[in-house]
């Protein structure tokens, strides 16, 4: 289906309902203490609503809703194919509704609309699609026991699941998280970054019409440090899975310590190199560079901002990746045409360009973008690239979360190695070389869950996604995903 034009999304803006309510046992509902946060649309500073911001009691609320729904039996003892089917019709709704999905995600984010009704909403359906296939497709085992007796090992779940989301991909990260929860059993929460809740409050009321019982699937708009924290310390919480920032990881994995030992999965932040070997394609390389940073304006965890150049094709890659990212349409995140949107908000931005200053502060130069000169307004953040850079530099180490990357030179492998690995992050890398030998043999060495050679970023449902180091660990997306919401049980029997 073609993308309709902008007239259409800005007529339709107009007659959109903007959900606003937390959903708890099946039930749209205000925070119990009436208050509220403020949304915006953060290309305009818009409003778009206000928006319920839940409380520790509405934690408690939605805690005991999931643990009776779950100890009730009605979704975690269903049949396989029971769950199946309703995962199922949620992935059809969800599809059903694209248009109103991707513009309620482009509003709340910034991000272009061609983005989000081709790739963020179809990507999120097939993950509720994906594991609705599994449900029925996974069996235990048996244990090599002698003739007396026999020991079954299944899968059982692990009962009560939370999920805090971010807000750079909010309808797809649910997925990833709520999909293989709700295939395996669980009951959840989902507590929504405070910037981008839209998708997830409608996700809910789709989730009913499909047919998932009351209490089964819960949502939690609010803010960080009151919501999250309840969840991170909320002792009837069986399981937390997390994506964002390193720090806010680390907080819940204390808040654990300080509760219930409940089991925590994160997926961290990252700084992921892009290896590019004189033998390569220069052409795609740099094409392909582009969209691994600038996608999504920059917001991705996994996007590759530093870019390793081997020393003796550093001009040519410089003069083909400035030549290709100058075609890109930084604008109204409404139009179709638009190839990079707005940041979240007005305050990630002045971090942004804070970066942009530091960079040169600390000598490196530009290749492409400006520099700011402390009047900028607005969340817009045109694509930057910056030459020049050594591997102790800031905006060599530090997660901007932005259209700005890193361009450092290396000489040989060993080199493009260590400094690929001088990171606290090892999330994801990128290898480009015709060289099938140097692309085994790098990939091997190098410290990052995914490895992509002569692209970037691969990422599928069939493949697992987290990191090494402080990018956290556990595995979205893949089989390997429902090891986080399942636990192991063996049963011996004495014949």
């Amino acid at each position: 289906m073609a993308v309709p034009d902008p007239h259409y999304w800005h007529d339709f803006r107009s007659r959109l309902v903007i959900p606003s309510e937390a959903f708890i046992d099946g039930q749209n509902t205000p925070a119990s203490d009436g208050q509220t946060l403020t949304n915006h649309n953060p290309a305009t500073g818009d409003v778009l609503a206000d928006v319920a911001a839940c409380s520790s009691e509405d934690v408690d609320r939605a805690v005991a809703a999931a643990r009776k729904s779950f100890d009730a039996g009605e979704w975690s003892l269903a049949a396989p194919a029971e769950r199946k089917a309703v995962l199922q019709r949620l992935a059809a709704l969800m599809m059903e509704h694209q248009e109103e999905l991707a513009l309620l995600e482009t509003l709340d984010t910034g991000k272009p609309i061609r983005d989000a009704f081709e790739l963020d909403i179809p990507g999120a359906s097939g993950c509720f699609g994906w594991y609705a296939e599994a449900i029925d497709k996974l069996y235990g085992e048996v244990a090599p026991t002698d003739g007396s007796n026999l020991a079954t090992i299944t899968r059982e779940p692990v009962g009560v699941v939370a999920a805090v989301i971010p807000w750079n991909f909010p309808l797809d990260i649910t997925a990833w998280k709520m999909a293989p929860a709700l295939a395996a059993g669980n009951s959840v929460i989902l507590k929504p970054a405070e910037q981008s809740p839209l998708t997830a409050l409608r996700l809910a009321q789709l989730a009913k019409e499909a047919g998932i019982p009351d209490g089964v699937f819960n949502v939690l708009p609010g803010h960080g440090h009151i919501t999250g924290q309840a969840l991170g310390l909320h002792s009837n919480v069986d399981c937390l899975a997390f994506t964002g920032s390193t720090a806010t990881g680390k907080r819940f994995l204390e808040y654990s310590a300080q509760s219930n030992m409940k089991q925590v999965w994160l997926e961290c932040g990252g700084k992921s190199p892009n290896l590019i070997f004189a033998d390569s394609d220069l052409d795609e390389a740099a094409k392909v560079a582009v969209q691994g940073i600038y996608f999504n304006q920059g917001e991705v965890c996994s996007a590759n901002s530093r870019i390793l150049i081997q020393r003796e094709v550093k001009d040519a890659f410089v003069e083909r990746f400035v030549a290709a990212a100058s075609q890109l349409k930084v604008g109204d995140p409404l139009d179709p045409s638009t190839d990079i949107g707005s940041l979240i908000d007005d305050n990630h931005a002045g971090k942004v360009r804070g970066y942009i200053s530091l960079g040169l502060e600390e000598g490196a130069r530009l290749a492409l973008g400006e520099a700011p000169d402390g009047k900028e307004k607005g969340a817009f953040v045109t694509p930057t690239l910056f030459e020049g850079v050594t591997a102790e530099m800031t905006i060599a180490r530090e997660e901007i979360f932005g259209p700005v990357a890193a361009l450092i030179e290396f000489a040989d492998e060993d080199e493009a190695v260590a400094i690929a690995n001088d990171s606290i992050y090892g999330l994801a890398a990128s290898v480009w070389t015709e060289n099938l030998s140097r692309a085994h043999r790098i990939s091997r060495r190098l410290q990052a869950g995914t490895v992509s050679v002569n692209t970037v970023d691969a990422i599928d449902f069939i493949t697992p996604f987290g990191g090494y180091k402080q990018s956290g660990f556990g595995r979205d997306l893949s089989l390997h995903a429902l090891d986080k919401f399942t636990q192991l049980k063996t049963t011996w029997v004495r014949l």
